[in-house]
């Protein structure tokens, strides 16, 4: 049976026991039509990077499943139905990993060092009070202001030259 990696947003306003419930409703789903889940994995209430459906924060899971096309097929169509899921991916995959996904091991690793989520900064050099942005509207004060130029003398000859032949003209 092909296997495949699910992750899906629930909403903000539902516990995490009601997120547990969801997972071992979609896991019966599987099962009944022949598939089986893996590992499940709550990963939390995170926020989002852009407002879905009036939400600003989400709760995610992952779910390894080996399942025909079927069962997953039908595992999406009682999400779409489902009001507390906000969205869902599934991504086929060649095999399942074992370890702790990409975001169980972050949030072991900030535990294990005890740091939070942005931790010690350590020192951040001259970066003064902007953030360490330019502002380029100011670029011009940086230089010293430019040396006049004088009139260039093929020019001012040029119209030397013509005054004088017009005035020469006038005599005549």
């Amino acid at each position: 049976m092909p296997l495949y990696e699910h992750v899906f947003l629930a909403r903000q306003d539902i516990s995490a026991q009601q997120v547990d419930a969801l997972l071992q409703s979609f896991r019966s789903i599987l099962e009944e039509r022949g598939g089986t889940v893996g590992k499940t994995e709550y990963w939390g209430l995170k926020s989002l990077a852009y407002r879905i459906k009036k939400n600003r924060k989400a709760h995610y899971a992952l779910m390894n499943i080996d399942a025909p096309h079927e069962a997953v097929t039908e595992l999406e169509r009682q999400m779409r139905l489902s009001t507390d899921v906000i969205r869902f991916l599934t991504v086929k995959v060649d095999e399942h990993d074992a370890a702790p996904s990409a975001m169980m091991r972050r949030s072991d690793r900030d535990e294990r060092e005890g740091r939070g989520d942005r931790g010690d900064r350590g020192d951040r050099g001259d970066r003064g009070g902007r953030g360490g942005r330019r502002d380029y509207r100011d670029r011009d004060r940086d230089f010293a202001p430019r040396e006049a130029r004088g009139p260039v003398e093929v020019e001012a000859e040029a119209e030397v030259e013509t005054v004088d032949a017009i005035e020469g003209g006038e005599d005549s």
